[in-house]
Parts: structure tokens; C-alpha cells; sequence
């Protein structure tokens, strides 16, 4: 089987396996107890929290570990908001983002009474600056953006959106879950409020993550103990939490490589396609390891359930409910709801763990499926 989903999860690394097999079998102990077990765990957990402060250029203090990407969008738009709703209710995100954004976005409509504008793509596709100031208003409290689609791979303006809102009242988060470990990213320097992240997007294990913050004031998601500088009760996860430090630690240690690698993963793909009809989703501006590609009147489920059955691991990139293909909100947002696009479109996502015989394998079944 060959595995080019990795926009959806990643494979563990050896070095990060072993990282969290030594916690589990000599530093078990929990890093709120005094004893001497504890204190130990409590030192491996300022490291880990040093760790990932040092690579996004911030403070330790401004690291809270969560259990991954959805927590860390609710804790941060959810708190904010309701903790700041006095001095306005209206939120900023855009038509392509995550569904843990956009569905917490209706939650805070239709709960709270929030005001949500929701940005479109141009007709470049692209969500732009000018956009987001148009949507501007006194009483906008928070924008919230992705840094790189999950679907397309395209990368949204975050310094310039950054720019724009230094001297405006509203905070602004940003959904990094695809971008973190893949590029360089130090959120004080692009004027980012909060920003989520997932380790199981970079080679570290699923159910751990963090969200960096500014000291904003924010309404607590979870209610109990004091972890986490009393900011997210609940006993932290020591072995995901060893892991993600660990692989955000690699993935930064090469990541010039891995890039390179991943591009000339991409360019042997379209090589092999040169002589296919096929069409690329999004803008050029995108993270190399994201493919969103179509082929004109090809069914994107049944082309999905013949390269699975030929050992191909990719997906449509948008949620599958009871065994069909749900249409693509990002999609839909990008090209409109009666697009072809959104029946005709796969996303191949790639690491640097696959190789250039695993994508001429892929073009080569492609070839013979589509003829």
C-alpha cells in the first residue's frame, strides 16, 4: 500500500517513537505530583514546552498543550470571544476554512448572538487583504484565517492580514494545522494573536497539540485543575506531548530537505502526467506537499475506490458520511456549488517519507484507470 494522504494524518517518525517510548517506560509519573516522579515529568515538560517556544521564536509561557487542532480553534475563538463579547460581537473567517472553525463560527451565531462575516475567494481564488479590510468594522473583536488550506494547499496573506489588523481592537487567530512543520513560522513576527497547531500533521502522534497565545484574556474551555499556567485544566499528555516536541523538533532540524524533497516529489508527478488531460484546484501560491487535481468527467469516488483497490491511499479531501463523497465546501467556495470541479477533484498530499518511484507508480495507475 502506498500512502499519499498526509494532509489528513502523518506517519510516526522512528526518533519520535522512541522519544515517547521512553516516557512511557521511565517518566511516567505526573507532572503535578511533588514526589520525585513527578518533578521529573514536570522538567520534561518545560523542555517540550522550550522546545516548540524556541522554534516559533516565542516564550515558553506562551505554549499551551491541547489535545490537538479542534481544541486548540475552539479555545482560542471561543474563549476570546465570549470573555470579550463587551466590546463588540462580530467575528471575521473566511468560506474555506476548517470545519471545526466554521461550525464553531454558527455555534457563537446561533448561541450567542455573534455576527459572522465570512470571506470569499476572488476570482483569482484567492482570499485577500483588501477583503478583510472591507469586512472591518468598530465592533469586530476577531478574525480567525488558515495559514494553508487543507484541501488546496493554498496559503493565505497572513503577515499582510496581520499588518492590517495591528492597530484595530480585533485579535487574530490563525489555523496553522497545515502549515506547522512545513515552513518557518514565528507568529509574533506576522502580528498573530493565537495560533493552532496538530502534531499528528507533522510526523508526531494524533491527540496532542498546542496553541500559542498572546496574554489575552480568554474564558476557560475546560473547568478542574491548574495545568497548563491555569490556562487548560486537565492532566497533560506527557508521551504526545514528548512525541509532537520531538517531531516539530525534526521537522525544523530539516526542513529545507524535506522541502526540497517534497518539490521534486511533485515535479516527478506532473512529469509523468505531461500527456493527461487534468486540471489543478486553488492558486500557485501553495505548500508543495498539497495536490488538489481533477480530471475532466472521471467520478472522484469511484476513481478513489479503484486506486485503493490498486493499494493508492488518497482521498477527495473533504468529509466521506456513509460511504459517499460529500461535496467540498472549499470547493464550492472556490469554483460555485454546480461546478464539475467538486465530482471530478482528489487531493494527493505527500511527505518526505515517500519517493519518487511510490509518485510514477501513482501516474502510472492514474494512466491506466482514466486511459
Amino acid at each position: 500500500m502506498i500512502y499519499l494522504d498526509n494532509a489528513a494524518t502523518t506517519p510516526l517518525t522512528p526518533g519520535v517513537i522512541e522519544s515517547m517510548t521512553t516516557v512511557m517506560t521511565e517518566n511516567f509519573g505526573n507532572p503535578s505530583s511533588l514526589h520525585s516522579y513527578g518533578r521529573k515529568a514536570n522538567h520534561l515538560l518545560r523542555d517540550n514546552r522550550f522546545t516548540i517556544a524556541k522554534i516559533l521564536a516565542t516564550q515558553p509561557k506562551n505554549i499551551i498543550f491541547t489535545s490537538g487542532g479542534t481544541e486548540s480553534n475552539n479555545m482560542a475563538i471561543q474563549g476570546y470571544a465570549l470573555a470579550n463579547q463587551d466590546k463588540g460581537k462580530h467575528l471575521i473567517t473566511t468560506a474555506i476554512e476548517h470545519h471545526s472553525v466554521l461550525r464553531l463560527m454558527d455555534y457563537l451565531e446561533k448561541r450567542f448572538g455573534f455576527e459572522v462575516t465570512h470571506l470569499q475567494p476572488d476570482q483569482e481564488g484567492k482570499i485577500t487583504p483588501a477583503s478583510l479590510k472591507s469586512a472591518l468594522r468598530d465592533d469586530t473583536i476577531l478574525v480567525s484565517t488558515m495559514f494553508a488550506n487543507n484541501e488546496t494547499g493554498d496559503l493565505l496573506p497572513i503577515a499582510e492580514f496581520g499588518k492590517l489588523l495591528a492597530n484595530h481592537q480585533a485579535v487574530f487567530h490563525v489555523d496553522a494545522v497545515q502549515a506547522i512543520g512545513k515552513m518557518e513560522i514565528h507568529p509574533e513576527e506576522l502580528g498573530v494573536d493565537f495560533l493552532s497547531a496538530s502534531a499528528h500533521k507533522f510526523h508526531g502522534p494524533k491527540g496532542v497539540g498546542f496553541l500559542f497565545t498572546q496574554p489575552h484574556h480568554m474564558d476557560s474551555l475546560l473547568h478542574g485543575g491548574e495545568q497548563e499556567i491555569k490556562r487548560r485544566a486537565s492532566t497533560e499528555n506527557m508521551i504526545g506531548i514528548t512525541g509532537m516536541a520531538h517531531a516539530l523538533k525534526e521537522s525544523e532540524q530539516n526542513l529545507e530537505a524535506n522541502t526540497q524533497k517534497v518539490g521534486q516529489l511533485r515535479s516527478d508527478f506532473f512529469s509523468e502526467l505531461e500527456a493527461m488531460d487534468y486540471y489543478l484546484n486553488g492558486s500557485e501560491q501553495t505548500i508543495p506537499q498539497v495536490i488538489s487535481i481533477g480530471f475532466p468527467g472521471i467520478d472522484n469516488g469511484l476513481l478513489l475506490t479503484q486506486l485503493d483497490l490498486a493499494g493508492f491511499a488518497v482521498s477527495t479531501g473533504s468529509a466521506c458520511t456513509a460511504g459517499t463523497v460529500d461535496p467540498s465546501h472549499v470547493l464550492s467556495a472556490l469554483y460555485g456549488t454546480d461546478s464539475p470541479r467538486l465530482k471530478e477533484s482528489i487531493r494527493i498530499s505527500l511527505s518526505e517519507l515517500n519517493t519518487s518511484q511510490e509518485l510514477k507508480q501513482l501516474a502510472t495507475k492514474l494512466k491506466e484507470i482514466i486511459g
